[in-house]
C-alpha cells in the first residue's frame, strides 16, 4: 500500500438523503450486464465500450428534465462501429440512441439500451469553395465550425445559443436554428447534402449521383414506401396545404413532412426527414451546409418597456425595419441574469413587468450599418421606453464589448434563469412558435395560463419569428408537483394549437416531453404518415423508440429526473452541457457535468448502497486526479460554477492531518525545497539523455508507488535543464516596475539545444531597451504564488505561502507604488486572484493594494510601444493559456506575437495544455488526451516559432507536439536585439 493513500471515505458525500425515487437499482451497480458486455466488447474492442456503473451513470444526463441510465456505452470510432452495432442490435432486438454533445433539452441524447457517443471521435471540418459550402462531421461544434468559416467571411446559418457546446449533428438531427436563423437559414433550407447510415446498415451519400441507383438496390421496398406516402399526399389538396402553412412559422415538431412535397426521389425525401429526426431514422456521419456571408458591421441595442406587451406589441416595427434579430427578454429572465459575468448588477431592481428586446442589424461595410442606425432611429422615436435603473441606455451602439455583453445575457437564458431556481427542483425548457402578429396575444395568454397553475416562469426568445421559450421549475420527486406540471402542460398544448394554430416545438425538436402531443397538433392524418414513416425506415424499432413519437398520453412525466442537493458550488448546475467542450479530460475520463451528475447520483442512493460504492470507488481518478483544476469550466459556466475549485477541495478531503503537516512545513521551508529542486535538475542535466531518462523514469516511478502516484510526479524526458544558479543584476533606484520570477523560471531554464538568453535575463533586458527597466527583489527565493499547493487541496500551506507571498510583494512594491511584473501567466492568476481567501484580513488588505500584471501584459502595454522591431520571423503559432483566458489577457499575447512574427496563428482547437504545474507528470495521459487536437492543427505545418505564456505549459506542448515552445517575451528580446 502507497505510504500516503488517500483517506478512505473521505469523499463520501455528506448528509445523503436517498433512497430517491428515481435513483439506480442496486442490482445494477456491476454495471453492463451479460452477455451483452461481454459480445460488444468482442464485436468493437474493450476501449470502445464503456461498461463500468459510473460511466452508465454520467451518460444518463442530458440538458433536459429526464433521466435514462443506458445498459451500456459504445464509443464509435468510425461508420463501421456504428454499422456493427446497429447489425448487432437487429440481431439481438436492442434498441439504440446516438449521443453527440449531450445539449438537448427534451430528452433526445438518452437511451435506455444501448447508447452510442459520436462526439469523441467525430469533429472535423473542411471549408468547400472559399467558404461558400462546408463539410462537417457531427462531433463539431457550431462555434468551432464558423471560426473556420470567418477566416472566409462566412457563417452557418443556424446559431443557437449553445453553439459553443452543441455540436452540428444535433443541430441539424433537432434542426435547432438560433436567433436569427428563422425559418430561411436553418439546417432544412442551408442543407447541400449530407451522408447517413440507415438503420439497416446502408450508408447512403445524398450528394453521389448513383444515390437513388444503389439505395433501390438495396432497399427496394424502403423507396417504394416512400415514393407512395408522397403520391397519397400530393393527391390530398387540403393536406398540402395544412402541411405548407404549418412550416410558415418556425416548426420542428414530429417529422419533417414536407420533405416528401421538397424530395422528388426517395434520397432527396430522405435528405429532407433526417433533418428534425432526432436520430429515429438513422446516424447522420456528415453534412454539407450551404453558408451564409458573415456580415460584420452590426448595429444593435437593448431596450426596456415597461411590460411584456408593449415588448411584443414593438418586434414587428423592428422587423419591418429589416432587424436580422429581435431577441426579448422578460423581467424574471433579466433579474435571474445578474449571475452572469458583465451583467449590470442592478438589473436585479428591475420591476416585475419590465421586458427588453434586444435588437440587431448587420451590414456588409458602415455605409450600410449607419443605414440600419438611421432605420432604427426612426423605430425609436415611436416607442415608450423605459429606463428604471441607472445602467440602461435605451440606445444602438456598434460597440463589440458592450453588444457582445447584451448577448451573453441573452444566451444565458436556460442556465441563468435556471441556476436561480430553487434548490432541488427539476428545470423544464419549453419552446413555442406562433404566427409572429399574434405574439402579445400569445405572450398574455401565457402569462395568464401560468398564473393559473401556480407557475412563475421565465420568458425569452426569437420575437421577430414568433418563437418563445419559457421555463417551469418543479420538484419531480413530489408526485403532487408532478401532476400540477402534467397540467399544466395539457392545458399549454391545447392553448398553443386550438387558440393559434402555433407549433409546439419551434426548434429544440420534438422530445420526450412532446412526442404525446404530436398527433394534437397535427391531426390524426399528418400523424398517422408520420408513424408510418418511422415503420417503414426503421421497421424494427431499433433508433431512439419513444423520443419523437409516443402514444402513452404521460409518457412525458416518464423519467423525470429528481435534482438532490450536492456541495453548494454544484447546486445550480442543470446538467446543461456548456463546460465540456473546454474541459481537458473531457476525451479521458469524466466532464465538470458529469463530475455533478455523478455526486447527484450518489445523494440519491441510501448508506450502504453497493451501486453507492461502485461510484465512490471509480470517482477518485475519473473525477478527481484526472480534473486539470484549471476552472476553464467556471469560464463557459453561464452561472459561473467551478467545478475545478470544488475538485480541489475534494483533493484536500482526501489528505490525513500528516500529510497536510508535511504540505505545510514545505511551504514554510520553501527555499530549501527551491535549491534541492534546482540540484535535481542540474544533476540530471549531467547525465546523457540516453541513460538518464530511463533510470530517472524507473526511479520516479518506484517512489510513485511507494509513496502515491498523484503526488509524486513521473520524471519526463521533456523537461528543460536547470536554469542559473543566480538571476540577473538589477537596480532599484529608478525601476518602473518590480519583476518577481516565478520559482518554476528560477528551477528550469531553457530548453535543450536552445541558445539564447534564460527567460529573467530576457525579461531584464528588454525591459530596459523600452527605458521601462525592472528590479528583482534580492529575496524572492523561497516565495511562491501558492499554486503548488493550492492546486493539490493543501489547505494549509497555501495560507502559509499565500501571506508571505503577499507581505513580501508589499514591501518590494513600496506599498503597491510599482507594479508586480510576473512572468507566468499560472503564477500571475495565483497571486492576483488565487491567494485572497487564504489571507488574514491584514494581509487582504495589503493584496488590494497591490497591482499584479502578467509580463505579457508588461511587455505589450509598456514596453512595446518604446521598442523597435528590427528582425521577425516569418510564422508563429501561440498557446494561450487557461490563466490567461481567466485574466483576460489573451489579447496581450496576440500583440507581442505579432510584433514578432509576419503571421500569428491561434489554433482553432487551442484549449487547456492540463499540464497544470505538475499534473501533466502525474497524469501524462490527461495532457496526451487534452492536446490531442491542438497538436494535430500544429503539427500539420510548419512554423518557425511556438510561444505561450508559461513555462510549464510549455513542456506540456513540447511534449505533445514534439516542436519547441517558448515565452513569448524571449521572441521579443530576439526581435528587438540591437
Amino acid at each position: 500500500m502507497p505510504l500516503l493513500e488517500p483517506k478512505p471515505g473521505a469523499l463520501r458525500p455528506r448528509g445523503i438523503r436517498g433512497p430517491a425515487p428515481d435513483r439506480l437499482p442496486g442490482h445494477r451497480s456491476g454495471g453492463t450486464p451479460e452477455p451483452l458486455r461481454t459480445e460488444l466488447t468482442a464485436l468493437l474492442g474493450p476501449e470502445k465500450v464503456l461498461w463500468k456503473v459510473s460511466d452508465l451513470v454520467r451518460y444518463a444526463s442530458d440538458a433536459s428534465p429526464y433521466r435514462f441510465v443506458p445498459q451500456v456505452v459504445v464509443i464509435a470510432e468510425d461508420i463501421d462501429d456504428v454499422s456493427a452495432v446497429l447489425s448487432y442490435a437487429h440481431g439481438r432486438q436492442r434498441e439504440i440512441v446516438f449521443r453527440a454533445a449531450g445539449t438537448s433539452l427534451n430528452g433526445q441524447a438518452q437511451g435506455e439500451d444501448i447508447l452510442v457517443d459520436v462526439r469523441r471521435h467525430w469533429a472535423g471540418i473542411e471549408v468547400l469553395e472559399e467558404g461558400r459550402r462546408a463539410r462537417i462531421r457531427p462531433g463539431t461544434t457550431v462555434a468551432r465550425a464558423n471560426a473556420a468559416l470567418a477566416r472566409h467571411g462566412r457563417i452557418l446559418g443556424p446559431d443557437p445559443a449553445s453553439a459553443a457546446a452543441c455540436t452540428l449533428g444535433g443541430v441539424v438531427a433537432n434542426n435547432a436554428s438560433g436567433m436569427t436563423a428563422g425559418t430561411t437559414r436553418d439546417s432544412y433550407r442551408t442543407l447541400s447534402s449530407l451522408t447517413f447510415v440507415l438503420p439497416g446498415g446502408t450508408v447512403v451519400d445524398t450528394a453521389d449521383p448513383l444515390a437513388d441507383e444503389e439505395l433501390s438496390r438495396a432497399e427496394p421496398a424502403l423507396c417504394h414506401g416512400l415514393m407512395e406516402i408522397k403520391r397519397e399526399m400530393e393527391a390530398d389538396p387540403a393536406l398540402v396545404a395544412r402541411i405548407r402553412a404549418k412550416y410558415a412559422i418556425k416548426n420542428t415538431t414530429g417529422y419533417r413532412l414536407d420533405a416528401y412535397l421538397d424530395g422528388t426521389t426517395p434520397v432527396e425525401i430522405l435528405r429532407g426527414l433526417m433533418v428534425g429526426s432526432e436520430g429515429t431514422l438513422g446516424f447522420i456521419s456528415e453534412v454539407v451546409l450551404d453558408t451564409l456571408p458573415l456580415d460584420r458591421e452590426v448595429c444593435s441595442a437593448l431596450l426596456f418597456f415597461p411590460s411584456l406587451h408593449a415588448a411584443a406589441a414593438a418586434v414587428p416595427l423592428f422587423n419591418e425595419a429589416g432587424a436580422v434579430a429581435v431577441e426579448l427578454m422578460d423581467g424574471n429572465t433579466l433579474r435571474a441574469s445578474v449571475s452572469v459575468a458583465g451583467v449590470p448588477a442592478d438589473w436585479a431592481d428591475l420591476p416585475r413587468a419590465t421586458t427588453a428586446l434586444l435588437v440587431e442589424f448587420r451590414a456588409a461595410d458602415r455605409a450600410g450599418r449607419d443605414a440600419c442606425a438611421d432605420r432604427a432611429a426612426r423605430v425609436l422615436e415611436g416607442l415608450d421606453l423605459v429606463a428604471p435603473v441607472a445602467s440602461i441606455t435605451n440606445t444602438f451602439t456598434g460597440d463589440p464589448r458592450t453588444v457582445g455583453g447584451y448577448w451573453q445575457a441573452r444566451k444565458a437564458f436556460v442556465t441563468a434563469v435556471g441556476g436561480a431556481r430553487a434548490q432541488g427542483t427539476t428545470l423544464i425548457t419549453e419552446d413555442f412558435a406562433v404566427p409572429p402578429a399574434r405574439l402579445a396575444e400569445a405572450c398574455e395568454a401565457l402569462l395568464a395560463l401560468q398564473a393559473e397553475h401556480g407557475f412563475d416562469a421565465a420568458v425569452a426568445g426569437h420575437a421577430a419569428h414568433g418563437n418563445l421559450h419559457f421555463l417551469l421549475a418543479f420538484d419531480a420527486s413530489d408526485p403532487a408537483d408532478v401532476e400540477r406540471y402534467g397540467a399544466f402542460m395539457d392545458a399549454f398544448c391545447r392553448l398553443t394549437v386550438e387558440r393559434f394554430d402555433g407549433s409546439l416545438k419551434a426548434e429544440h425538436s420534438t422530445g420526450r416531453n412532446m412526442a404525446p402531443f404530436v398527433e394534437l397538433e397535427w391531426g390524426p392524418a399528418a400523424a398517422a404518415l408520420m408513424w408510418r414513416t418511422k415503420r417503414l425506415v426503421d421497421p424494427d424499432g431499433v433508433l431512439a423508440p419513444r423520443v419523437l413519437l409516443d402514444r402513452d398520453p404521460r409518457a412525458h412525466l416518464r423519467g423525470l429526473k429528481t435534482i438532490p442537493q450536492v456541495e453548494a458550488v454544484a447546486d445550480p448546475c442543470i446538467e446543461c452541457g456548456f463546460c465540456e467542450p473546454v474541459c481537458p479530460s473531457q476525451d479521458l475520463t469524466t466532464t465538470p457535468r458529469q463530475r455533478i451528475v455523478l455526486r447527484r447520483e450518489m445523494m440519491r442512493q441510501q448508506p450502504g448502497s453497493p451501486v453507492l460504492d461502485g461510484l465512490l470507488a471509480a470517482y477518485g481518478y475519473d473525477a478527481v486526479d484526472t480534473c486539470a483544476g484549471d476552472s476553464t469550466c467556471k469560464l463557459a459556466c453561464p452561472v459561473g460554477i467551478d467545478t475545478g475549485a470544488l475538485m480541489k477541495d475534494f483533493r484536500h478531503r482526501r489528505h490525513s492531518p500528516r500529510e497536510e503537516a508535511a504540505a505545510a512545513l514545505a511551504a514554510r521551508r520553501f527555499g530549501a525545497a527551491e535549491s534541492a529542486a534546482r540540484l535535481a535538475v542540474a544533476a540530471a542535466d549531467r547525465i546523457p539523455s540516453r541513460v538518464g531518462d530511463p533510470l530517472l523514469a524507473a526511479f520516479t516511478g518506484a517512489a510513485r508507488k511507494a509513496v502515491r502516484p498523484d503526488l509524486v510526479p513521473r520524471w519526463l524526458a521533456e523537461l528543460p535543464g536547470a536554469a542559473a544558479r543566480h538571476l540577473p543584476t538589477t537596480r532599484r533606484v529608478g525601476a518602473a516596475a518590480v519583476y518577481y520570477p516565478a520559482c518554476v523560471n528560477r528551477i528550469f531554464g531553457a530548453s535543450e539545444g536552445r541558445p539564447g538568453p534564460s527567460l529573467p535575463q530576457a525579461v531584464v533586458a528588454v525591459s530596459e531597451r523600452a527605458g521601462r527597466p525592472v528590479w528583482i527583489p534580492g529575496d524572492v527565493g523561497g516565495t511562491c504564488c501558492a499554486t503548488i499547493w493550492h492546486s493539490k487541496g493543501y489547505e494549509a500551506g497555501t495560507r502559509v505561502m499565500a501571506n508571505r507571498i503577499v507581505e513580501a510583494a508589499w514591501g518590494w512594491t513600496t506599498g503597491g507604488l510599482l507594479p508586480l511584473v510576473v512572468d507566468a501567466s499560472s503564477c500571475t492568476l495565483g497571486i492576483a486572484r488565487e491567494v485572497v481567501p487564504y489571507l488574514t484580513p491584514e494581509n487582504r488588505a495589503l493584496h488590494a493594494e497591490l497591482r499584479v500584471l502578467d509580463s505579457i501584459v508588461w511587455a505589450a502595454d509598456e514596453l512595446l510601444p518604446r521598442l523597435e522591431i528590427r528582425r521577425t520571423v516569418g510564422s508563429a503559432v501561440l498557446h494561450p493559456t487557461c490563466s490567461m483566458r481567466h485574466l483576460g489577457d489573451e489579447d496581450r499575447l496576440r500583440a507581442v506575437a505579432q510584433a514578432c512574427a509576419e503571421e500569428v496563428v491561434v489554433p482553432d482547437d487551442a484549449g487547456c495544455c492540463a499540464f497544470a504545474g505538475d499534473r501533466g507528470m502525474l497524469h501524462p495521459e490527461l495532457t496526451a488526451s487534452a492536446t490531442a487536437r491542438e497538436a494535430a492543427e500544429v503539427t500539420a505545418r510548419a512554423f518557425d516559432a511556438h510561444l505561450s505564456a508559461n513555462r510549464m505549459c510549455e513542456v506540456g506542448m513540447d511534449r505533445a507536439t514534439g516542436r519547441s515552445y517558448r515565452s513569448a517575451l524571449l521572441e521579443l528580446e530576439h526581435a528587438t536585439r540591437p
